[in-house]
């Protein structure tokens, strides 16, 4: 075959052998972005904000609504997005095709280059959940119809209460099929992957009898769990949550559907083991652990840190109030945290 590349041989499978080295480098780092709440109102503006994420070197946001401020803040700035369809949205726009096309229109299509996932809804109850999947269907097409459907993925955010039997976390499965399974064939068939939110401290402190301290802030000296259903062994909670949601779409049908971890945080203040020494642990940890994937899913593992600040406005019980990783003056909590590792 006669070769066309006009690049001498030599030098172009050096080049290949280079690019395919970076490759493999990039793919073995973490990919950790920051959760953007807004849920304050003591919070610097959303151009500060974006340059505070540059500065730390974050390049992964996501933004529970779409906030016109902050997307336009977001242009030119490399940061990639995870942006959310709030749950109070998603019965209109199941129910209106043109709804979803106008939302695409007005805060997908003009930002494109910014987005990386749309979240269609967030942890979503009942009566909600019945609207979950026809508002996917529905932005998944007017996404199709911007021309978009390559390159942004249509998906929604489960927290691991969705998921039960997850002792060992091989016997894990969905606890409502008749809502996950029909929206695992939707990830399927779309190529898009599972946001799931993650958070130790809550299985820890619902059940401090049976879990310790150290498990859920990746501090145990040793194997905690062994998982007799594959003989895999768990050192921390993390993985173990993580690699229940992994066992439940296996049986779904999704074993190739790979996971976002789309919120995972510790709270500094206002709750048992709440305290900035522990927070601090659980997000250095956790930084560090997710470039290395679980032991059911080794490799790479894109995670968004929650939160960006603490949200002196956010509701329920006072710990979700301190679960920033600055304060709303723009200081670190924690010291200098390696969002680029």
């Amino acid at each position: 075959m006669v070769s066309h590349c006009s690049v001498p041989m030599p030098v172009f499978v050096t080049m290949v052998v280079m690019a395919l080295s970076l490759f493999c480098l990039h793919s073995a780092e973490a990919q950790i972005g920051v959760c953007y709440g807004r849920n304050g109102n003591n919070l610097p503006s959303e151009q500060q904000v974006v340059n505070l994420y540059k500065s730390k070197g974050i390049g992964f946001m996501r933004l529970y609504d779409p906030d016109q401020s902050a997307l336009q803040a977001l242009q030119g700035s490399g940061i990639q997005l995870l942006l959310d369809v709030p749950n109070d949205q998603l019965q209109n726009i199941a129910n209106n095709p043109s709804q979803a096309n106008q939302w695409v229109q007005n805060n997908v299509a003009p930002f494109a280059s910014s987005i990386r996932y749309i979240a269609v809804g967030n942890e979503v109850q009942d009566p909600n959940k019945p609207f979950v999947l026809p508002a996917m269907q529905n932005i998944q097409n007017a996404i199709n119809a911007a021309n978009l459907g390559g390159k942004i993925k249509v998906s929604t955010a489960i927290n691991s209460a969705f998921v039960a039997n997850t002792v060992p976390p091989s016997n894990s499965v969905f606890g409502d099929t008749s809502f996950m399974s029909p929206i695992v064939n939707f990830q399927k068939s779309n190529g898009s992957p599972l946001l799931v939110n993650i958070y130790p401290y809550f299985s820890y402190t619902g059940d401090e009898k049976d879990i310790q301290l150290n498990y859920a802030l990746f501090t145990a000296p040793g194997t905690v769990v062994t998982d007799n259903g594959n003989g895999l062994q768990y050192q921390n909670l993390f993985d173990a949550l993580v690699d229940s949601v992994y066992a439940a779409l296996a049986k779904a049908g999704g074993s190739n559907i790979p996971i976002v971890v789309s919120e995972s945080g510790w709270p500094s203040d206002s709750g048992d083991s709440a305290t900035v020494s522990n927070a601090g642990t659980y997000y250095r940890n956790l930084i560090n652990h997710v470039k290395n994937g679980t032991p059911r899913k080794p490799g790479r593992l894109e995670t968004y840190l929650f939160a960006m600040f603490d949200e002196n406005q956010k509701p329920g019980a006072a710990t979700e109030q301190h679960f920033g990783l600055f304060t709303p003056n723009q200081q670190p909590k924690y010291g200098q945290l390696n969002f680029g590792s």
